[in-house]
């Protein structure tokens, strides 16, 4: 058969993460790749409770289709939770988050559509943006995040830009106050959207982040957030909150796609969350994630030293960012470093123009501390074997 793809479907490429996990999956390799929350944060037994509860209650509905915008308590249970005046009516729940994305996408973008995102930005945006054939323009960040001058500079004709205030994706970094400020207010002047990605918020290890951008200009926000992180991500669960102008169009384009989240799931979680749960839950996983955070910093301290590798302490989140010196490639490290059973996620993927080659994320969730000490000091090998190599190719060449 001759089968004729769309145009479309040429913009459509594998995960470079989720072929990374495949890698992982190989016995004895201690994984410091992918984002994956850690399954001892996964409350089990308040699942099993909340599943018996809601066959037993309203079993028939909970197995029944349903309304597309979403279970209406939990709705309503989001809208609580959120620090601005929520309207229940402005929250649509998604299957997972990344749905929202693509949601976003659908609905606002054109084919040559400008979209601004941070340097570097979450790899799984890029992948749901790229079917719609936008054209992604990497605004300038630090450690604060996005640079307001060059955010200002590229602004005109964009259609929205992209941002994760929170213990970003890859990065871990987190939006200061001063600059969520600045950020709203020179976005709100120049009329620019605002798409904000908060799937880790709740996970700060010693102080809450500042306000969310949406908090601050509501109606010029749409705001994502998922269950995945603090519940468990096989559920699946995600929700979105936009004005009410953009909202019924996000609602179509979901109705097209899935018809509505899976019921059954929404009112298990919806359960779950009763009685406070995730005020009682969720600090627990922030202790266990700091500590691991804690390993880690250790570890790369002791094991990369004189190896001018540069690295951050995030905040809270899952992931840490590090740099390593001139002349390293992550993407041709990382073979070696899978040799000696350990694996990270190189950094130029993350970034919509050309990718920093130098760049790595580990992720310190998944792994104990004996874990995290072995292989933290299994790539600190890796790297001094291949600055050895780089050094001895640079003598090589050097002119008699």
């Amino acid at each position: 058969m001759n089968w004729k793809l769309a145009a479309r479907a040429a913009k459509m490429n594998p995960s470079v993460l989720r072929e990374i996990l495949k890698v992982t999956e190989r016995p004895g390799i201690i994984s410091l790749a992918g984002g994956l929350p850690s399954p001892k944060t996964f409350p089990i037994q308040a699942f099993a409770d909340a599943c018996a509860e809601v066959l037993h209650n309203d079993g028939q509905a909970a197995l029944q289709y349903a309304a597309s915008e979403g279970y209406a308590p939990l709705r309503q249970a989001v809208a609580d939770m959120l620090p601005w005046n929520v309207d229940p009516a402005q929250v649509l729940i998604t299957t997972g988050s990344q749905q929202g994305l693509d949601l976003v996408a659908k609905v606002l973008i054109d084919p040559g559509s400008k979209v601004l995102v941070e340097t570097p930005t979450y790899l799984g945006a890029l992948q749901a943006f790229g079917p719609m054939e936008p054209n992604p323009v990497s605004v300038a960040s630090d450690e604060d995040g996005v640079i307001v001058d060059d955010l200002v500079a590229k602004a005109k004709d964009a259609r929205f830009v992209y941002l994760l205030p929170n213990f970003q994706n890859p990065t871990g970094r987190t939006m200061t106050e001063a600059r969520r400020a600045a950020v709203s207010a020179a976005a709100a002047e120049a009329g620019l959207p605002i798409i904000e990605d908060n799937p880790y918020g709740e996970l700060w290890f010693d102080e809450a982040p500042p306000l969310p951008l949406t908090a601050r200009n509501p109606e010029g926000c749409i705001y994502l957030g998922s269950f995945s992180k603090v519940l468990a991500p096989g559920l699946r669960l995600g929700f979105l909150v936009a004005p009410k102008a953009i909202y019924p169009k996000l609602l179509q384009a979901k109705q097209a796609v899935d018809l509505h989240t899976p019921i059954f799931t929404q009112r298990m979680v919806s359960a779950v969350m009763k009685d406070n749960f995730l005020e009682r839950h969720v600090p627990t996983i922030r202790a266990l994630y700091k500590r691991q955070r804690d390993a880690m910093i250790a570890a790369l301290t002791r094991e990369m030293a004189g190896l001018d590798v540069k690295f951050n302490a995030p905040k809270g989140g899952m992931f840490l960012w590090a740099r390593l010196p001139e002349g390293i490639d992550t993407v041709k490290l990382l073979p070696k470093a899978v040799e000696r059973n350990v694996a990270f996620v190189p950094g130029a993927p993350f970034y919509a123009g050309l990718g920093d080659p130098r760049t790595l994320r580990l992720s310190f969730v998944t792994a104990s501390v004996e874990e995290i000490d072995v292989a933290i000091a299994a790539l600190a090998v890796t790297l001094r074997e291949e600055l050895e190599l780089l050094g001895e190719h640079k003598l090589a060449s050097a002119p008699v």
